[in-house]
């Protein structure tokens, strides 16, 4: 008997936003990711400020963004992105030194124009792999950031932070701290706290030499956010942040902070 195909289980849509200041580059994607199924377009953007307006509006999975654009280039536009929902981005260019570098700083992928259909497919396949994994999809935007700035991925300028079920790229400059309890990790910032993706010690290896300092085995500090320290006694010292959240230093860490006293 023949199986009934009306049964099959349908792919989830690829939600595509299209970014590319040439309107020909933009039809022509438009037409090749029609010939896929389950690829929606919800959306083109002639520029970066545009892009960052419909991927608000529209919260798409995937993005293809071209790099070289009037008004805002797509690094800015990577620059800006902030978390929530956060889509796939894949860089779409002309210009292979920059499509290089973006894959080699961890993109989803990279499209070199002209864009054939079957490169297309691949990379749309797999945005579907990859459209319900939200906290890989926060790492590469990091990743692209980290390359938009000039900055080696080995020394992150963002943290990633999860509330609910929503990713946020954090600047490294507004962590207040640190904080582990049990099996968490809360960062600390003047506004709320977010869970981290990592361990302390993890966090406390990518943050070396950016200001950072490990005060109890469950707590690691911005130095840049202590607004008072007071001695408790002649090795306990407790520390005041920004926001008022009081931290009691270690033993074992108090030589390393009062080294904070010669500033």
């Amino acid at each position: 008997m023949p199986s009934n195909n009306n049964n099959r289980t349908p792919l989830p849509q690829i939600r595509t936003l299209i970014v590319d200041d040439e309107p020909v580059a933009r039809d022509i994607l438009r037409e090749e990711l029609e010939l896929i199924n389950d690829v929606e377009i919800v959306g083109e953007a002639a520029n970066g400020r545009q892009a960052l307006e419909q991927i608000h509006a529209l919260e798409p999975n995937l993005v293809l963004l071209d790099l070289q654009m009037p008004v805002m280039g797509g690094f800015e536009v990577v620059r800006q992105l902030k978390g929530g929902n956060l889509p796939l981005i894949v860089i779409v260019t002309a210009y292979d030194k920059y499509a290089i570098e973006a894959f080699e700083a961890g993109a989803l992928d990279y499209l070199l124009k002209p864009v054939s259909q079957a490169r297309l497919l691949r990379t749309v396949e797999r945005a579907r792999q990859l459209q319900h994994s939200p906290r890989h999809v926060a790492e590469t935007v990091v990743q692209l950031q980290d390359i938009a700035e000039g900055q080696p991925s080995t020394k992150p300028r963002k943290v990633i932070g999860r509330a609910g079920e929503e990713y946020f790229l954090l600047s490294a400059d507004e962590v207040l701290a640190f904080q582990s309890e049990g099996d968490l990790v809360w960062i600390v910032t003047a506004k709320r706290r977010y869970l981290a993706t990592q361990t302390l010690k993890s966090i406390q290896e990518k943050l070396q030499n950016s200001g950072f300092q490990r005060i109890h085995r469950n707590a690691l500090v911005n130095v840049n956010h202590v607004r008072k320290m007071s001695a408790l006694s002649s090795q306990r010292w407790l520390l005041t942040l920004n926001n008022n959240q009081e931290f009691i230093v270690s033993k074992r860490q108090a030589s390393s902070v009062r080294q904070l006293l010669s500033w």
